[in-house]
């Protein structure tokens, strides 16, 4: 897989950004959307999909497992579920590419069948944590080998899952969908609490395929074997990948930047309290929403250059940006003051060790830093030097690190970007668009 343009990107240094765009769909909604389309009954139709490389290894897994899906258009989609029951084995490993959201959801979608299951992924993927998901539901009865916790996942099928009440031990919107995906098919009431708010896409969208879900303080339940029923969903632009242009709005907008149709579910938009508590002029403009309670709510959204300064973040906020944490340490970069995170131990099992790499190139840039156990002490440098970034193939490292260009003094080189195309296609020519002068080498 690689980059449109190549796996290294170029960017010179200053510019402005500004004007009216939009960002793909939102990828934690659209693998959920293809996953529950795969067990309703019925064709449930998507529009608004992300055509990224990791929701399309959802899609290629389904199809391997029996789904009929078509594309009527590359951001529409049709999927004909054939209830619960409906998946049949796949004659290969099932291959995630760098999903790490789809592998463990499938985890809870496949535990219960009546066949077994093989999980693989890329390099990157192979690497990362799943016995935090495997734990719940081998407390379900069912039967999950990993490799030392990691992929490939082993799965036997257990069609007779028992419903669990499981406390997580830190908020975690993956693991919750993985319970509440097996809870789907097992006996009784499963019941999940969590510490703090994590996304809350899965509750919302199961509601839409009218499972019924009830809320107790931080308690959700579910009773198992209620059916889903085919419906159509629609996928607002999403708000991780918005979130590079927000940042680069308060960096470098000389005239107002404008995102249109973005998805603002509040479980999702810790970063702009984080980015307001900075000192930066964001608005957010609701747009009246469709589909009643389950609908996730959608907003353009305001933003200009305001100098910023810097803040401890408050630990009850990390869970609800959690995705945004690379771009949000390039804005502690830029702004004055000292700014500091903890509880952010998650962050090192993404795509990368996201709080040592963001160190590795903060340090490239000539930023004041100190990596910690759980998070990130930064000291605002105002202007940054130019420089080499690797990525490590994370995709939100590479356009946070793009971002960061527009206070830099010098050009910055940013390698291993193929990944971007997990969950922004495009990127480079939005990016442009927007005024960052970036070049694919």
């Amino acid at each position: 897989m690689s980059a449109p343009g190549g796996a290294t990107w170029r960017i010179a240094p200053g510019g402005a950004v500004g004007g009216t765009f939009t960002v793909p769909g939102d990828k934690s909604i659209s693998h959920r959307a293809l996953m529950l389309g795969a067990l309703a009954r019925g064709a449930t139709h998507i529009s608004g999909f992300l055509a990224g490389e990791d929701c399309l290894a959802t899609a290629r897994a389904l199809q391997s497992l029996g789904v009929r899906i078509e594309w009527p258009q590359e951001t529409e989609v049709l999927v004909h579920g054939s209830g619960s029951e409906g998946l049949e084995p796949a004659a290969a490993p099932l291959d995630m590419g760098n999903a790490g959201t789809a592998m463990r959801l499938m985890m809870g979608l496949l535990a219960p069948q009546n066949f077994d299951s093989t999980l693989v992924g890329d390099e990157s993927l192979m690497r990362r944590p799943m016995e935090r998901v495997a734990l719940p539901l081998t407390m379900m009865g069912a039967r999950i080998h990993t490799h030392a916790g990691r992929p490939p996942v082993e799965i036997r099928g257990t069609p007779q899952l028992r419903a669990i009440h499981y406390t997580l031990p830190v908020a975690s919107a993956q693991v919750k969908s993985a319970v509440l995906l097996a809870g789907l098919a097992a006996s009784g009431c499963t019941r999940v609490t969590e510490p703090a708010p994590s996304r809350d896409h899965t509750e919302r969208m199961l509601a839409a395929f009218g499972v019924t879900l009830t809320h107790s303080g931080r308690t959700l339940a579910m009773e198992g074997g209620q059916a889903l029923t085919a419906t159509q969903v629609s996928v607002p632009a999403d708000f991780s990948s918005a979130a590079f242009f927000l940042v680069a709005g308060v960096l470098g907008a000389e005239r107002p930047l404008v995102l249109t149709n973005i998805g603002v579910n509040p479980t999702r938009t810790g970063l702009i309290e984080l980015l307001r508590r900075m000192g930066a002029d964001i608005r957010v403009h609701p747009r009246p929403g469709e589909g009643g309670a389950a609908a996730e709510p959608v907003a353009d959204i305001e933003v200009r250059r305001t100098a910023l300064h810097g803040i401890t973040v408050p630990e009850a906020l990390v869970p609800l940006a959690i995705d945004e944490f690379p771009v949000f340490f390039i804005a502690a970069a830029c702004a004055s003051g000292e700014t500091q995170v903890r509880g952010a131990l998650e962050l090192r099992v993404k795509e990368s060790d996201r709080l040592a790499v963001m160190a590795e190139g903060l340090g490239t840039l000539g930023v004041e830093h100190q990596l910690l156990p759980d998070g990130l002490y930064i000291r605002g440098a105002g202007a940054l030097k130019g420089g080499s970034i690797r990525s490590h193939g994370d995709h939100r490292i590479a356009m946070a690190f793009a971002v960061a260009a527009l206070r830099a003094r010098a050009a910055l080189e940013i390698t291993d970007v193929a990944n971007v195309a997990t969950s922004f296609p495009g990127f480079v020519e939005t990016a442009r668009a927007a005024g960052l002068m970036v070049q694919a080498l």
